[in-house]
């Protein structure tokens, strides 16, 4: 099967999943096409982990339907398993073997014929080959994610799910890992990747914001931003956290965070979060302007929100 054949890499409706009386995911419906790079959002506990299982078929529903690659998530889960790269949060390959090694180990579980050429060509397209036999537990944290991602591509899969990929890996490394995922993403290749990272977020196509099981919002950054009608403006001065908590009170207000050296309120009432920000700052030194909200106003906002309707995280 190719992807060109495909309309959607996953297409899933109205999926759900309890865990004894908790509704880990709630009615969650989702389509990724082919070479698009889909980001996954949500505060920790809110069902990413255990959505993204039931989307390649490692999790069965309790209800709803859907296809990942084509294939039926019930019917033909073995089926998606063998064209599917899938990397866990934690690292989970092997600290006294070698980077060949395990990549070898890999290609044995999935019976590939010609190993050898496999991992070759694994490596090398990771940038491994210099250090094919070194031992992965005095590996950095940015080499063994880039071990992971190799095994992930071993069996040249068609979709790649990735479930926090860059947790714990410093900046430079978390770059050069998103350039290669957009370059898979250039070969036809789908990715669905959970991230708290909003930079990582941006470099999505698509995104979605999931919490407490239930999908709020999703679509393009630009999309996501615009659902939910923010007006932000930003302040800059003195005594910020001060001027944040009085602001909390006030109608029209509906969040106030810090972002270095300024504070950002934001309000669905925008003439009433206006009236309040310049009634906050009158006869103050205080500098104020209206600015564009931004991916990460909106997902806080989204967070909040989602508190106040679904209760606290268990």
């Amino acid at each position: 099967m190719s992807n060109g054949a495909l309309e959607y890499a996953i297409d899933v409706r109205n999926l759900n999943k309890h865990f004894g009386d908790k509704h880990v995911v709630n009615d969650v419906s989702l389509q990724v096409a082919p070479g698009e790079i889909f980001g996954f959002l949500g505060p920790n506990g809110s069902g990413k982990t255990t959505s993204i299982r039931l989307m390649c078929g490692l999790l069965t529903p309790d209800s709803g339907t859907g296809t990942c690659l084509g294939y039926d998530i019930l019917r033909e889960s073995g089926q998606i398993k063998r064209h599917v790269g899938y990397m866990t949060q934690r690292f989970s390959y092997w600290d006294d073997l070698t980077i060949r090694e395990n990549l070898d180990f890999v290609a044995r579980v999935y019976q590939m014929r010609n190993r050898r050429e496999a991992v070759d060509r694994s490596l090398e397209s990771l940038g491994l080959q210099s250090r094919a036999n070194q031992l992965t537990g005095s590996l950095s944290g940015g080499w063994k994610q880039r071990l992971a991602l190799a095994a992930c591509m071993l069996h040249e899969p068609q979709l790649l799910l990735l479930d926090e990929p860059t947790a714990g890996v410093d900046p430079t490394a978390r770059r050069d890992f998103w350039e290669e995922l957009h370059r898979l993403a250039a070969r036809g290749i789908s990715v669905l990747v959970s991230t708290h990272y909003m930079d990582e977020a941006e470099r999505c196509h698509k995104l979605a914001y999931i919490a407490y099981g239930k999908l709020l919002a999703k679509g393009t950054a630009a999309d996501v931003i615009a659902s939910q009608d923010l007006a932000t403006w930003s302040i800059y001065g003195d005594r910020l956290s001060d001027l944040s908590e009085r602001l909390r009170a006030m109608p029209g207000v509906d969040q106030t965070v810090v972002f270095g050296s300024a504070l950002h309120a934001s309000g669905r009432d925008h003439a009433a979060l206006e009236q309040a920000i310049r009634q906050a700052t009158a006869g103050t030194a205080l500098r104020t302007e209206r600015i564009g909200t931004g991916l990460e106003d909106v997902f806080i906002y989204l967070m909040n929100q989602s508190k106040d309707n679904f209760g606290a995280p268990s």
